[in-house]
């Protein structure tokens, strides 16, 4: 169904091309050893494939979206221009290895200029996920750095659409997402959370900046870019533009004051990435600011990095429910290991960190630089087994989600009320 996103994805960037590929919705295609076709790795904003233990081959993903690469000289212009010591650990272990525009928001900071942050979740599960934290993770770091406010959407009307839930299970679930992104201890009178299905007919502003996008992408281009069928329910048509609106500041009037040119930056999944690029396209057209984004690798499966997390598979992922022993199950059980078939040849040619699940997730968790090196040189050489990085593992996972719950547990109706309340935020524009 998805076969043909983004098929005459040329043809409607008039203004300036973000991708160097039309096909994006499409395998990724290398030739084997056998000089057959290989199906190497699938994106889209709904599925993600590959065959290799390894991951997502993410050169070929940026070459193929028309992204570019963030290397060392932009993560020490970040530090320079953010005047910190060090940038995010998720950020200069390269986790975020993408970016569009991410050069313009620091040019706006030298200039003194602010801007805003946006990103989002689509309710799918009860409970959020580790993998669910990456992207708030680095956002909450990016708002306390820059002061910024922060724009948080939750997609309940994509999950509605594309799952087969029920409106009262989605909002349910969106309640329960609500609860553990505001857990993270975002700054509440610098952070709006919205519903779709409950906010965007309230907003006179959104309804609007909705128009005007819709106004200039016709169906065609809708259906080639995003692949949806005869046979799709029509509201999964309108979505990629809801999902547009608030990279725009005119969509939150009662935010910004009015201010329609405000500069967004959009932490995100680089499978999200196409709809911000139909976005960039129909900025210029409107005369809006075209949003700037910084992308994440994936959040691999304890399976391994060739498999997806699952809320329909609670052993696929370490949720933010779980108990210290289901996490020592679960890691125990099914993460998979880059250790060799006997303890002697383990010690003999060491782990490989490059498919260690274990190692892998500390890159996510595990903030001492230092320490992590030490624990990869360890595994790496032998001297370290499978089961002593999958203790550490585990004890630092059980700080992490059992220092969550407890802040969940604080977290009340009126608290999550004041999140959701259109208001002005505290701004110093």
């Amino acid at each position: 169904r998805h076969g043909q996103i983004e098929k005459g994805l040329a043809s409607i960037m008039a203004s300036e091309t973000d991708s160097r590929d039309t096909s994006i919705g499409k395998p990724l295609v290398a030739a084997d050893q056998n000089g057959q076709n290989a199906v190497e790795d699938f994106v889209d904003p709904w599925n993600v494939h590959t065959s290799s233990m390894k991951g997502v081959d993410y050169d070929k993903l940026i070459n193929k979206f028309g992204c570019s690469a963030i290397d060392d000289s932009l993560v020490e212009r970040f530090k320079r221009v953010a005047k910190v010591e060090e940038v995010h650990p998720l950020l200069r272990r390269g986790v975020f290895f993408s970016h569009r525009d991410l050069h313009v928001i620091l040019d706006c900071v030298e200039k003194g200029q602010k801007f805003y942050l946006y990103t989002g979740r689509g309710p799918s599960s009860d409970a959020m996920h580790l993998g669910h934290l990456i992207p708030f993770l680095f956002t909450k770091w990016l708002q306390e750095v820059f002061d910024v406010p922060l724009i948080i959407q939750i997609t309940d009307d994509e999950k509605y659409y594309w799952k087969s839930l029920s409106l009262e299970k989605v909002k349910e679930m969106a309640v329960e997402n609500i609860k553990d992104i505001i857990a993270m201890d975002f700054h509440p009178d610098k952070t709006f959370i919205f519903r779709n299905l409950e906010y965007m007919g309230q907003s006179v502003g959104f309804q609007e900046t909705l128009a005007r996008i819709q106004k200039l992408v016709t169906v065609s281009k809708i259906r080639g870019q995003f692949g949806f069928s005869d046979s799709d329910c029509m509201g999964k048509y309108p979505f990629p533009f809801n999902q547009a609106v608030p990279s725009f500041s005119s969509a939150f009037p009662q935010i910004f004051k009015g201010k329609t040119n405000v500069p967004c930056l959009i932490p995100c999944g680089i499978d999200q990435d196409p709809y911000f690029r139909m976005t960039r396209d129909v900025a210029p057209r409107l005369k809006f600011l075209k949003p700037a984004l910084v992308h994440s690798k994936f959040f691999p499966a304890l399976q391994g990095a060739n498999s997806k997390m699952s809320a329909s598979d609670p052993n696929s992922a370490i949720f933010l429910t779980d108990t210290h022993e289901e996490i020592k199950e679960k890691i125990n059980k099914y993460a998979y290991s880059g250790d060799r078939d006997t303890v002697k040849e383990h010690q003999e040619k060491g782990g490989d960190c490059s498919v260690d699940i274990a190692f892998q997730y500390l890159t996510y968790f595990e903030e001492n630089d230092e320490e992590l090196e030490k624990i990869r040189q360890d595994y790496s050489s032998g001297a370290m087994l499978s089961g002593k990085i999958k203790k550490i593992l585990i004890g630092k996972l059980t700080r992490v989600v059992l220092d969550h719950q407890t802040r969940k547990k604080s977290i009340t109706e009126d608290i999550v009320r004041g999140f959701m309340t259109p208001r002005q935020l505290v701004i110093d524009f």
